[in-house]
């Protein structure tokens, strides 16, 4: 029987069952949109264009099979099923893309990755078993996921990786199994795994050099990856996609050679931007654009052509004429991608993750050992999905379009640190750069004058460099003076006439521009206060995490204080300094919004939280460490009239 012959039967069918169910009063909207859209995948998957193609039959015309094919395209732009809601988040995102950690463990201790000391593992027992995987796949592709990425740490150490794939190769829908190595144990597994339904492999590595290799990943293994490279080829993968982290100072004068190593080898050579994780150290001076890796390529290679990207895609390809491969940059940067990511992470302990750069998880791991039926875990994940964000949940929300426009705000100044001078250069080439490109601006200025994100090591002050230096505030500590009426009342406002807990009713009150400012002292003692100076503590820079704690929490001041407004905050600042006198630090919180109500609450949440982080990354020197004066410094705007600290 021909191809042809034995497909028209089921695809009609389908779609004669199909278009009854939708002619039907009597459907239910999601089990029956999830039956839909199975059926619409399984008759589809003969062609690329998405609708069910057969082969003519003998005799039959080219005419009648053109006109057929038109018919089936018709049939499927109207009645096509909708994209899952559950995986459709409130910007209208479908994701349909699954990245499954299999593991926290690696194999490599790559320095922009990972410390060298290794990362606390979770318990066994805390980690999701083989069936919970599939378990979690199965739903997810059900809905609407057509493609799985498994990654790790290094998912290839897991011992049944290979059944893994061969069970997710069994789902109806999933059109791409892909997996992210590290490239080791490549070789000895690549036959078994394509053999159980592989389709797609990335391959990290981010030098040529051998002994760089090592310097890198801190361990031996780069002729293993040079073989599993080929190996991928010798298998016929096309591409094979190499990753590699681009850091300034350590490969940036590779990039030509990676680049030809495409002219005869059917490779996608992926260069990526260097990005901040726990534990890498992560330093804005390392971080190479993609816009300077462009132009350096091109220099060599004028003729380079830029080759048409998928809506969803994170990688920027070009390719050199004549050449088998291609390169690309990933962006995640310079030039986010945000708008039109479609991916979603499950952690090895089973957490969903619907932004890499996000702390906001969900543990769906306890609510499928706690017995959720399929509904409540798929409730569970579009709750999730509906709340991520429009961009980059950490780093890029910080956004300052402007500077503040009240001047009891202290503003950042990007080029002019008083009382501090600079003992190496900032390149102005990358603060344009930065700035073209829309980068928080504090994330900017802790950079600028941090340089690797230590605070001693690259500015001093003037007079003595021991004394009081200034770290990530440009201006004096003083308060303003009082600019208006204090006023004051004798009644508590969260109160109803009874006396119960209550909030304030601020619906006819009006929008005004408010601004607080509010502060904390952290003294942390000679020896983690030492720590902290050099930059030397084992969970990494505390200064910039304390910041971009204190950014955090002023932002989520509605959910930690029961009876506060939530309140859309348009600045945050956090500034720090440290007081060698005392061995402590300083925090300076300022939240500005426009609205019926203030902001000093928000203020102080972010000094608080800001010096509580301090506290967290210093106790495991020091518990004799003591947080105090949390107190607000001003105010300004609403009726109260506004507010100074003598």
């Amino acid at each position: 029987m021909t191809p042809g012959a034995s497909a028209r039967p089921v695809c009609s069918r389908s779609r004669l069952w199909a278009a009854a169910l939708l002619g039907s009063g009597f459907m239910a909207a999601q089990p029956l949109s999830r039956m839909l859209r199975r059926l619409l995948r399984s008759s589809a998957r003969s062609c690329s264009s998405g609708a069910p193609v057969t082969q003519p039959r003998l005799g039959e015309s080219a005419r009648a099979a053109s006109e057929e094919l038109s018919r089936r395209r018709q049939f499927l732009r109207e009645h096509a099923a909708p994209f899952s809601a559950f995986l459709t988040d409130s910007f209208g995102r479908q994701h349909s893309y699954l990245r499954i950690s299999l593991t926290e463990k690696c194999n490599l201790r790559c320095q922009y990755c990972m410390p060298e000391e290794g990362v606390p593992l979770t318990p066994k027992a805390n980690l999701l078993t083989t069936e919970e995987i599939l378990t979690l796949a199965r739903l997810f592709v059900k809905e609407g996921i057509d493609k799985i990425r498994l990654t790790g740490g290094e998912p290839l150490i897991r011992p049944d990786v290979v059944d893994i794939v061969a069970q997710l190769q069994r789902l109806e829908g999933l059109r791409t199994i892909g997996v992210t190595t590290n490239g080791i144990n490549l070789t000895r597994l690549l036959p078994q795994l394509q053999k159980a339904g592989l389709s797609a492999i990335n391959i990290s590595l981010d030098t040529l050099v051998p002994a760089k290799f090592e310097f890198i990943v801190r361990r031996k293994g780069f002729h293993k990856v040079m073989e599993g490279i080929h190996k991928a080829i010798e298998l016929g993968y096309n591409p094979v996609k190499v990753n590699c982290v681009v850091m300034r100072g350590l490969n940036e004068d590779e990039l030509l050679d990676f680049a030809a190593l495409t002219e005869g080898l059917p490779l996608d050579v992926r260069f990526i931007e260097y990005m901040p994780f726990d534990g890498n150290k992560w330093n804005f001076k390392k971080m190479v654009s993609y816009k300077e890796m462009l132009d350096t390529i091109r220099q060599q290679w004028p003729e380079l052509e830029k080759l048409p990207e998928e809506e969803s895609s994170t990688a920027k390809a070009f390719k050199i004429p004549g050449f088998q491969g291609q390169i690309s940059f990933i962006t995640s940067m310079s030039e986010h991608f945000c708008g039109t990511c479609n991916r979603l992470r499950i952690t090895a302990d089973g957490n969903l993750k619907v932004c890499l750069f996000g702390n906001s998880e969900v543990s769906l791991r306890d609510h499928l050992r706690a017995g959720a039926s399929e509904q409540e875990l798929l409730r569970i994940i579009g709750a999730a999905v509906g709340r991520k964000k429009r961009q980059h949940a950490e780093l890029f929300l910080m956004f300052h379009d402007s500077p503040p426009a009240n001047p009891s705000i202290s503003s950042w100044d990007p080029l002019h640190v008083q009382g501090l001078r600079p003992r190496m250069s900032f390149s102005s080439q990358m603060v344009t750069l930065w700035k073209g490109c829309r980068v928080p601006q504090a994330l900017l200025l802790v950079q600028q004058r941090l340089g690797s994100g230590c605070f001693q090591r690259h500015y001093t002050s003037r007079a003595d460099s021991d004394a009081n230096s200034k770290c990530l505030s440009p201006g004096s500590w003083a308060p303003a003076a009082p600019s208006g009426p204090q006023l004051t009342s004798e009644q508590l406002t969260h109160v109803d006439s009874e006396g119960r807990a209550a909030m304030v009713d601020v619906g006819r009150k009006p929008d005004t521009e408010r601004a607080a400012v509010a502060s904390a002292v952290v003294l942390l003692g000679p020896v983690a206060f030492k720590l902290v100076q050099r930059n030397q503590l084992k969970k990494g820079d505390a200064l910039v995490v304390a910041q971009l704690a204190g950014i955090q929490a002023a932002k989520v001041t509605s959910q930690l204080i029961p009876l506060c407004h939530h309140v859309a905050l348009s600045h945050v600042q956090v500034q720090l300094e440290l007081d060698s006198t005392r061995h402590a630090v300083r925090i300076q919180a300022s939240c500005r919004a426009r609205g019926p109500t203030g902001v000093e609450m928000e203020a102080l949440t972010s000094a608080a939280v800001a010096a509580l982080s301090l506290y967290d990354m210093c106790k495991a020197v020091s518990r004799d460490i003591v947080l105090e004066e949390i107190k607000l410094i001003s105010k300004t705007g609403g009726q109260r009239g506004d507010f100074h600290r003598a």
